[in-house]
């Protein structure tokens, strides 16, 4: 059984235990995410109790932390960061306080009692002899962080135009600090002497780094709940049997969250996607299980695989990639086209994200393809056709959750993608009028306006819908439209066109003839078209005429597609 000590610790002996030794913040560990809003929950919970319970005599539960004693004899920190880190900065700033205030007895004692917190004691004098030998250590903040966390602790002092978190709280803590002894004079020592002696942590101290990570793993940091990514991060971590291939991974781990971070996705994003990798090579096509069970199946087999690693940050890599066209450092043999780009732009617009799935397991499968962007098009073509006429006929994530998951096996095994369709043109033709105001309309707008052969460049990511008859308009405007017309016509599918930001702005509400200027500017062509209309006007018959070509488009592109004759 693994040896576990677990005792009850005030502030002051938990953090004076310290001395010649270290609290240590392992690097597998996630940076220091606290900030200003916590900081401030924390401080108001501990002046009320200060004000209330602490008067009774009763205790303020902190709650545990996890560590292990290291090889150099310090305590690393597994569980429980976040809390400690923040209690430094708080410590810190009540003895600033203290170095401006004029030295009487109870200053002196409390300069005492908060010292041996933060500082190694000279053990002859009971002073603080050098005050750069701090009590902690992170190993997985950047060393700008580091330099500014330490330089706080050892001065007291933050440059004011700092905004990392260490800075912003400490700055949160020291005013407050400042704030409360000015008001509350008496009753500000009776806090310093609540936090040292009345705040209580349960310190889980740990005989190895495993029972240490395993407890880490049931346990969250007080309001900062363990995402997924965390605890595979440090099963991952455990995995490793040198301390090599540990600081090795952790360099690698850190490379993930920041392609991850520039890419606008989360690393939780990057292992949901590359479930479905796994799954279609088990030929799994059961019901899809949270994200968490999925990997922890089999004591976390799947993450201590030698290829995981390598395939998640690969992974990582392509979806930077495709959603800020970063192209990736190593050396690969895949390029996204702008033509992909397109159809990409287009399922970006689908409610919800499971052609991610069948994406990045096609590009797992077929990243050293010499023919990777062909074959790639002819995929995404193919996906935007069936998910979406899927889409238009049944509007929900079950009626797709099963092709999906057929489609990764049938992949990951070198065979066609297929979705199973259900072809009835007369009721697409209806079902795709009845989605002129549905989630997937901007989708559908968008892909329209990709299918207009003129169309070269890519449309920019964030655009609008345009109503070419104005949503607010005037009777003297539109010769023979009343408001009941208005109401019908203006959501038809044919009454909208998607238009730059800008020029969307800068159309308004105006008259057919008036817009047709701005639509010149336009470098979509659908609008260009629209420009060159000698007309003047736009009436009922020419949405229903632009509507009737609108389907007719997307059903060519669909029945092209899904090879229906």
């Amino acid at each position: 059984m693994a040896d576990l000590h677990v005792s009850k610790k005030n502030i002051s002996k938990l953090f004076s235990e310290m001395q010649n030794r270290r609290f240590v913040i392992p690097d597998f560990q996630r940076p220091y995410k606290w900030n200003i809003e916590k900081c401030e929950t924390l401080w108001d919970d501990i002046e009320n109790f200060t004000n209330t319970d602490a008067k009774k005599g009763s205790d303020y539960f902190l709650g545990t932390i996890v560590s292990y004693t290291n090889d150099d004899n310090n305590q690393e920190i597994i569980d429980g960061q976040q809390r400690i880190t923040s209690f430094f900065l708080l410590l810190r700033s009540f003895y600033k306080k203290l170095e401006a205030m004029p030295e009487d007895d109870d200053v002196k004692g409390l300069k005492n009692q908060l010292a041996p917190c933060i500082w190694d004691i000279n053990p002859i004098s009971q002073k603080v002899s050098d005050m750069s030998k701090i009590h902690i250590e992170s190993l997985v903040a950047t060393e700008e962080d580091n330099d500014t966390f330490h330089k706080i602790l050892e001065t007291g002092n933050v440059n004011e135009f700092a905004t990392d978190n260490y800075s912003n709280n400490y700055r949160f803590f020291k005013e407050r600090c400042d704030q409360y002894a000015s008001t509350n004079p008496l009753q500000w020592k009776e806090l310093c002497v609540t936090i040292l002696q009345k705040c209580i942590i349960l310190p889980i101290e740990c005989d190895t780094p495993e029972t240490a990570l395993t407890i880490f793993s049931t346990l969250n940091d007080r309001g900062m709940p363990l995402s997924d990514s965390d605890i595979f991060k440090a099963q991952i971590y455990r995995s490793k049997n040198t301390s090599d291939k540990r600081k090795e991974f952790t360099e690698i781990w850190k490379e993930l969250s920041q392609v991850c971070k520039q890419g606008n996705l989360s690393i939780d994003d990057v292992f949901r996607y590359y479930s479905h990798v796994l799954r279609g090579r088990k030929q799994d096509k059961s019901k899809e299980v949270g994200l968490r069970k999925f990997y922890a199946e089999d004591t976390y087999q799947k993450l201590k695989e030698s290829t995981l690693v390598p395939e998640i940050m690969t992974l990582a890599n392509f979806w930077r990639y495709v959603n800020k066209n970063i192209i990736p450092n190593d050396d690969v043999s895949y390029y996204i086209s702008n033509e992909s780009r397109k159809y990409l732009h287009c399922l970006s617009r689908y409610p919800n994200d499971f052609w991610k799935y069948i994406v990045s397991t096609f590009f797992i499968n077929n990243l050293k393809s010499e023919s990777f962007d062909t074959d790639f098009i002819i995929l995404l073509k193919k996906l935007i056709a069936s998910l979406f006429v899927k889409f238009i006929h049944a509007p929900t994530v079950n009626a797709i959750k099963d092709d999906t998951y057929q489609a990764c096996i049938n992949i990951s095994q070198g065979n066609l993608f297929n979705f199973r369709i259900n072809w009835n043109e007369d009721l697409l033709i209806q079902d795709i009028d009845g989605h002129h105001s549905s989630r997937i309309s901007r989708a559908l707008l968008l892909l329209h306006a990709y299918l207009n052969r003129k169309q070269v460049d890519l449309i920019p990511k964030t655009f609008d819908i345009e109503h070419i008859f104005p949503k607010k308009w005037q009777n003297t405007n539109y010769n023979g439209w009343n408001q009941e017309d208005a109401w019908e016509y203006l959501d038809r599918l044919g009454n909208k066109i998607v238009l730059e930001k800008k020029l969307n702005i800068q159309a308004g509400n105006g008259y057919f003839g008036v817009k047709k200027a701005k639509y010149e500017l336009s470098k979509i062509a659908v609008i260009k078209e629209l420009a060159a209309i000698s007309q003047n006007d736009w009436v009922k018959n020419d949405i229903e005429k632009r509507e009737s070509k609108f389907i007719s488009d997307l059903i060519f592109f669909f029945k092209e597609q899904l090879s229906i004759s």
